[in-house]
């Protein structure tokens, strides 16, 4: 069914039965839903909290470390000189961070995992996953990396990101923006203005990651009128945007805070519009005027139809998007509706050829599985290119077949392995049949009954075009 995998996470066994005969009732009712907060993750600690518990074991790790360090000279001190003795080296200081690293493991690797897992089997498990589809298209439009900051990766995505898919766009940018994980991950937290009392103190200045970010990838987009000066005007507002840290605050370290000692004072101006000099609410303004600028309608509209109909979308389709984007002030869940209203959306062939994560999820929701390893299915995301909030740039994954159509034969790899592990439990021909139904070619049908063994059958089903395209 269309609905499932083209707006979907893909069929689950009696998912098709059950939207047959409304499938686009089926789409609004799972937006009116609201289930883009699943109700395990209320077990998962804050983004602000994780990051105090790894500070707080980075510190204990390295405080062992130097103690060993120091124990370890003391004893040298105390050997006669003339004593056979190893000399102090790397050596001695790989084994002392070895040493403590096992004494104090990372946790921020756990939050990792136990975030990887609710994510993961909140897509298993959706009835449709229109919703969950819109909490993935827009963690990677405002992506971060777990590179950077693993601890605050998967709180990032449920506090910023989750709450505001079906608002206003406005609400969204202004929630991201001033996340400490987007802080930190474009360094706006080492930014100061050149005139500020931090930046007169320091000799230190201005970082314009951010700025640049939020203009060219997550409102205006490219070649959409601003220039270099509105970058630099822009930064120099943002200044003073950053998070309390932990060791100067344990209870609320982590958290943002706008700290005027690091923030460019004066009136900037964006775009031709001035700002007053305002604090925090400098920057506010300026996102609240970007959020509804033209440029940005247009830019979502694209990408929104890209993510879900067609690497190249009907011009008219991307104006639609954009038209009710504009008129609705940038209410997320209208504009979500509009995509579902569209006759493209229903009459262009399926051509978008499933991204990694959106296959792995299709393939385990077809055999019935709600439950996952974390590690196994993090690193199969990992081998397929596609790892867990780990894009390479601030771009975000790309969305079109070029850049993961070279990739398929690792996907044969992935269908091996789990084909092998699930063929004692999972008749291909009932997911064929009875899960899939119309989703899948007489052809591949056939295919799948004459297969010599389970396992091949299920590696043909999860490799064929049907399958891999949506």
């Amino acid at each position: 069914m269309m609905a499932l995998n083209r707006f979907g996470m893909g069929p689950r066994p009696g998912s098709i039965l059950a939207i047959a005969s409304d499938p686009r009732g089926a789409l609004l009712e799972d937006l009116d839903r609201n289930t883009v907060s699943p109700a395990a993750s209320a077990a998962l600690p804050g983004a602000a909290k994780a990051f105090r518990i790894v500070n707080e074991a980075n510190a204990r790790r390295q405080a062992k470390t130097m103690a060993a360090k120091k124990a370890r000279e003391q004893a040298k001190k105390q050997q006669d000189a003339s004593a056979a003795m190893a000399p102090a080296g790397s050596a001695d200081a790989d084994g002392d961070a070895k040493a403590a690293a096992e004494a104090v493991p990372d946790p921020g690797r756990q939050f990792y995992l136990d975030e990887a897992k609710v994510r993961t089997e909140t897509a298993l498990t959706a009835e449709i996953g229109f919703a969950e589809r819109l909490v993935w298209f827009w963690s990677n439009h405002f992506c971060i990396s777990a590179d950077k900051i693993q601890s605050m990766s998967g709180a990032y995505e449920r506090e910023a990101i989750r709450p505001g898919v079906l608002g206003r766009f406005t609400d969204l940018l202004l929630a991201v923006e001033s996340h400490p994980a987007m802080l930190f991950y474009l360094d706006n937290t080492v930014s100061m203005g050149a005139g500020s009392i931090a930046g007169l103190n320091r000799s230190l200045g201005l970082n314009e990651n951010l700025a640049r970010e939020i203009l060219e990838l997550h409102t205006l987009g490219v070649r959409s009128g601003y220039g270099q000066e509105d970058v630099i005007a822009f930064a120099n507002i943002l200044t003073g945007w950053t998070l309390l840290a932990p060791g100067a605050d344990p209870e609320r370290g982590g958290e943002f805070i706008f700290n005027p000692r690091l923030h460019e004072p004066g009136a900037q101006t964006v775009l031709g519009k001035s700002y007053a000099d305002e604090g925090v609410e400098q920057g506010r303004a300026v996102l609240r005027d970007l959020a509804a600028h033209p440029a940005t309608a247009t830019h979502v509209a694209g990408k929104l139809a890209r993510y879900f109909i067609a690497d190249q979308p009907p011009q008219e389709l991307v104006d639609e998007l954009a038209r009710v984007f504009r008129d609705t002030a940038g209410d997320l869940k209208e504009t979500a509706k509009a995509l579902v209203a569209s006759p493209a959306a229903w009459t262009l062939p399926p051509t978008k050829l499933r991204r990694p994560s959106e296959w792995g999820v299709a393939m385990v929701r077809a055999t019935g599985i709600t439950e996952v390893d974390s590690l196994r299915f993090t690193q199969g995301q990992r081998l397929l290119g596609e790892p867990l909030w780990r894009p390479s740039s601030p771009k975000g994954y790309a969305d079109d077949e070029p850049s993961w159509i070279d990739g398929l034969g690792r996907r044969i790899d992935i269908a091996n392995v789990f084909a092998e592990r699930i063929s004692g439990q999972v008749d291909p021909q009932f997911v064929t049949e009875t899960v899939l139904q119309s989703c899948v070619s007489a052809e591949m049908k056939q295919a799948v009954a004459q297969a010599e063994s389970r396992q091949q059958a299920l590696v043909l089903l999860f490799m064929s075009a049907d399958f891999q395209r949506r």
